[in-house]
């Protein structure tokens, strides 16, 4: 489905990203792990359309997207969260999916977003005011379901889990596996914590200093000695 070859990024003399390929299948879930400053989230922006790379290609559904803009990528069924959750002020959450689907569908499907609230445990939310009413929980589920109202066949997650609690985390994750088992849609997430990608991800992709750096399953990337490095700054005794 997605397909990046050789991509490469720059702010003045930072290499962002450093020749990254990666691909993601139908369906596929798949970890996306690295310190901070790794360029995760500049991965994100680049298949998202919010950021064009210096150089490299990028390929979804077949297609050529490297000159496509962001709005067009939505609607070709790329969807993203964001690291901040961004809820529209003054705007019910049912409405933040009606914007939403208008932006990603170009139609708003009361049904649909009727489904969506109960997968991410919003219905009961439905009519609150989303920037002032949402706890963090509540906000980054509102997050993961305004982009699943854009009827996304690859879902971006930017670190949607963080700063929740154990108890809110294992509950967010298993929202996140009957999501993929429901829509059948693929699925990338950057995420820190290694025990939630290797419970939810059969695969992990490991950039450090904007390279990649180690792509398989989660037991097989994370006791590479170079992964554990670059979390660590020491390499483990063989």
């Amino acid at each position: 489905m997605l397909e990046l070859s050789d991509i490469g990024v720059r702010f003045g003399g930072l290499r962002a990203l450093d020749g990254v390929s990666l691909s993601v299948a139908d369906s596929e879930i798949v970890g996306l792990v690295g310190p901070n400053g790794a360029g995760k989230t500049t991965l994100f922006n680049v298949i998202s359309g919010n950021l064009r790379p210096q150089r490299g290609s990028l390929r979804f559904a077949g297609a050529d997207i490297g000159s496509v803009p962001a709005y067009a990528r939505a609607r070709l069924g790329i969807g993203r969260t964001f690291q901040i959750p961004q809820p529209m002020h003054t705007l019910t959450v049912a409405e933040n999916l009606a914007v939403a689907q208008r932006f990603g569908a170009s139609r708003v499907d009361a049904q649909a977003a009727a489904e969506i609230l109960d997968l991410v445990q919003l219905t009961g939310l439905a009519s609150r005011d989303a920037a002032t009413s949402l706890s963090l929980a509540e906000l980054k589920a509102l997050e993961v379901a305004k982009a699943l109202a854009t009827r996304p066949r690859m879902l971006l997650l930017d670190e949607v889990l963080a700063g929740l609690e154990a108890v809110a985390k294992r509950r967010f994750t298993q929202m996140l596996a009957d999501i993929h088992a429901r829509y059948k849609l693929a699925i990338v997430i950057i995420e820190h914590d290694i025990e939630t990608i290797s419970t939810l991800c059969p695969r992990a992709a490991v950039l450090n200093f904007g390279q990649l750096i180690a792509d398989g399953t989660p037991s097989v990337v994370f006791s590479q000695p170079d992964v554990v490095a670059s979390y660590t700054g020491t390499v483990p005794d063989a």
